[in-house]
């Protein structure tokens, strides 16, 4: 059985991969970059082969599709800066899509969308509702499955509401908190989506899917709270508009203020899942949130995150390919280099530079870094709240704090960092282990491409910091001993 996975970097895709190759599935995973696919381990599957497509644009013929028996259709964007925008592209690139598949041999389309059955629907639960209609115009039969709230260890709804819950004591919270909904478990999504595939009796169906349980978001707050050991007060306040709802997520939780809006505006419409047989056919057990909510904390104790909402690009300040970012361009650009001798185990070294940022830190002056990130939240940037996915383990395309990581090349013992905090130019910040004259040497090189003479000013006015900062991080990557 030969499948078509899109949106393999994603939350949903990372995780849908291993479950399609347990059950003897040989997977194309479509990426619009090669640079953000790993390499390693299941990556490295001959099962798994990776193929590059933007379905923002136009596909031509793709001759290592042809013999697919069917496509999991994971795209989503809520990235865009006109409420509009996110619905105009994900239109053009299901379009494109349905043109792509119509050329296979793909008996079915599989689709994970929203729950729409509210009568008023949020601008982003219209479009994902446009993108089910664009995929049954082709001529292969989809199934499409309608979720609300997808709750496990890296989901944006789990993560936004532990941000609330752990940092707040008493909320003042918006009265959406009231509204209706039905959360289901990251593990029955992927039972639903492996479990529907290449079944006829699903072909051309609509199928909502959620949990056990029907809730508010207080409740699921409130909830969180208990199986944390964590007394919480929730006050619900009517004269919160959806701009301070935005704000008030943007600044408490880690998520990006553009998806903070559209999360607000769907948030208000309730979704609650029409009754359907299709669990009882496949053989599903539904997970209660409770269950969810500890599950996915074993998961994060045990350091076994397999994906993270934050790592995709919607989470980002720039939404763009990495590849473009790949060769650290040397004219025009002001730098800070730091070379330190490596007197003891070179592999030590490695793995303190695989492990930066997130809860281990920059090495020196976290406190400054602390209120870097307070100072990009405040104009609007990404902060320091994403921290990391895994503690030791890092790839292409990952985020790490405000930078995101273009490579992680162990085998050459090179990280390449670019920054995604708003500045007056572009940042890089890369990490090498390298031989001169038979010594081993920690070279980190901080790069800068100021935009016009603000950026100028920008570096020379924190210039006093780099030199402290940047020397004593190196050094202290290169001593640290766990």
């Amino acid at each position: 059985m030969r499948v078509l996975l899109t949106g393999a970097n994603g939350y949903i895709g990372k995780r849908l991969l291993p479950v399609l190759v347990e059950r003897g599935c040989d997977v194309v995973c479509a990426v619009r970059d090669k640079a953000r696919f790993p390499t390693e381990g299941l990556y490295a599957d001959p099962k798994v082969s990776v193929v590059e497509i933007d379905f923002l644009e136009e596909v031509s013929e793709r001759p290592e599709l042809k013999d697919i028996d069917a496509a999991y259709y994971l795209i989503h964007s809520m990235s865009d800066d006109d409420p509009s925008g996110f619905e105009q592209l994900e239109s053009t690139a299901a379009r494109n899509f349905v043109d792509l598949i119509g050329r296979t041999s793909a008996k079915q389309i599989i689709y994970l969308g929203g729950i729409t059955n509210d009568a008023n629907l949020s601008t982003h639960l219209a479009s994902r509702k446009n993108v089910d209609e664009v995929l049954r115009s082709g001529g292969v039969p989809v199934t499409s499955l309608k979720a609300a709230i997808i709750v496990g260890s890296g989901s944006a709804s789990f993560e936004i509401i532990r941000d609330l819950v752990e940092k707040l004591p008493i909320m003042v919270a918006p009265r959406w908190l009231e509204t209706r909904t039905q959360p289901i478990a990251i593990r029955n999504v992927l039972e639903y989506l492996a479990g529907v595939l290449l079944r006829p009796d699903t072909y051309g169906g609509s199928y909502d899917i959620g949990g056990p349980e029907v809730m508010t978001y207080k409740e699921m707050l409130q909830q969180y709270a208990d199986v944390r050991g964590l007394i919480r007060r929730i006050i619900t306040v009517p004269v919160m508009t959806p701009k301070l709802s935005s704000y008030w997520l943007y600044f408490v939780t880690s998520t990006s203020y553009r998806l903070a809006v559209n999360l607000v505006n769907s948030m208000k419409v309730e979704v609650v899942a029409a009754p359907n047989d299709l669990g009882e056919k496949i053989g599903i057990h539904l997970q209660t949130y409770e269950e969810a909510v500890r599950l996915a904390f074993q998961k994060i104790e045990q350091n076994s995150v397999a994906s993270s909402w934050k790592d995709s690009l919607v989470s980002s300040f720039k939404n763009s390919s990495l590849r473009e970012h790949l060769e650290v361009p040397v004219n025009g650009c002001l730098t800070d280099q730091r070379s330190i001798p490596i007197t003891g185990n070179v592999d030590q070294v490695i793995n303190n530079i695989w492990s930066i940022g997130g809860r281990r830190g920059w090495y020196y002056a976290n406190w400054l870094w602390s209120i870097r990130g307070i100072m990009d939240k405040m104009v609007g940037g990404v902060g320091l709240r994403r921290g990391r996915t895994n503690l030791t383990t890092i790839n292409s395309g990952d985020t790490l704090d405000f930078w995101r990581v273009l490579l992680a090349d162990r085998k050459n013992k090179r990280l390449l960092l670019y920054a995604e905090m708003k500045l007056p130019g572009e940042a890089w910040l890369e990490f090498a282990v390298t031989q001169i004259d038979g010594r081993d040497l920690l070279k980190q090189t901080a790069t800068f491409r100021p935009k016009g003479l603000l950026g100028r000013l920008y570096w020379y006015s924190v210039l006093p910091f780099h030199y402290f900062v940047f020397r004593r991080m190196a050094e202290n990557i290169v001593s640290y001993r766990e």
